[in-house]
């Protein structure tokens, strides 16, 4: 399947990256907080290899309200090949409006557990922008569910620390994560302390490479992938391709670049 509707977490799911017994928590439903999301997945591992996902699939599917999957359906946002899916199995499209808030569709999914989400209402506390230590000694005894479930629904702070993992997946469910602001972006896209992929994910995110500040902090981070910082140079204004083209953190073949941006601006001025 490849669903129209494309988060950092689903593509891990579409490259089959994903462990079983995480298959298994999206197959149950209990992954994904967006109801677009939780139907791509559903859609996605009805064909799984491992019988017993499926199961869990097709179970998780029969409890979703026919009406309210009708309704979902109907919304003009849902990509083409998800409706197919279902007109197939006897389901219809009902007209909706698309709607402002769009959890999951199973009313059972992401209930609270205590364990899972450090501080799920306390997006602040943060000193010197560091994560308070309760949490990080929290998020070290977590299972890569928990620390999945909590990457999604949790705190500033427990994002901060998940956005850093060494498990992709995990990482990623940070950036699939419904509370994540512009700022948060931001803020992972000044840090050298995150994964390459995560800064090639967020370059290649059309609603965050939108932003100048998010795209000046990757051309800014000398982590940054090498084509990912060619590409953004040239988005730059040129105060800040200066301040590149001396920054000798930044790679020398970005800084050429920048210095050779910098000649040719000169050139059509003189």
């Amino acid at each position: 399947m490849d669903s129209l509707y494309r988060t950092p977490l689903l593509d891990c799911f579409r490259r089959g990256e994903v462990a079983p017994d995480i298959r298994l928590m999206a197959a149950q439903g209990v992954l994904a907080p967006r109801a677009h999301e939780q139907i791509a997945l559903l859609v996605l591992l009805a064909g799984d290899a491992d019988p017993a996902i499926r199961r869990a699939t097709e179970s998780t599917l029969s409890r979703i309200p026919r009406g309210v999957l009708e309704r979902f359906l109907g919304r003009s946002d849902v990509a083409p090949e998800i409706v197919e899916f279902f007109i197939a199995r006897g389901y219809q499209t009902v007209p909706a409006a698309d709607a402002a808030t769009d959890g999951p569709l199973t009313e059972d999914a992401f209930e609270p557990e205590p364990s899972d989400a450090p501080s799920p209402d306390g997006d602040g506390g943060e000193k010197d922008g560091e994560p308070p230590s309760g949490v990080i000694q929290q998020i070290a005894l977590m299972t890569v569910s928990q620390k999945i479930k909590a990457a999604m629904r949790g705190s500033r702070e427990a994002r901060t620390i998940l956005i850093r993992d060494p498990n992709r997946i995990v990482a990623f469910s940070v950036l699939s994560s419904p509370k994540l602001t512009e700022q948060d972006v931001e803020g992972f896209a000044k840090m050298a302390s995150v994964s390459e992929d995560v800064l090639r994910v967020i370059a290649t995110t059309r609603a965050w490479a939108k932003s100048y500040s998010v795209v000046r902090a990757l051309a800014f981070n000398p982590k940054s992938p090498m084509t990912v910082s060619m590409t953004l140079v040239n988005r730059l204004v040129e105060k800040d391709v200066r301040m590149l083209a001396a920054d000798r953190n930044i790679a020398e073949p970005v800084r050429l670049l920048a210095r050779k941006m910098i000649a040719a601006s000169q050139s059509r001025r003189g």
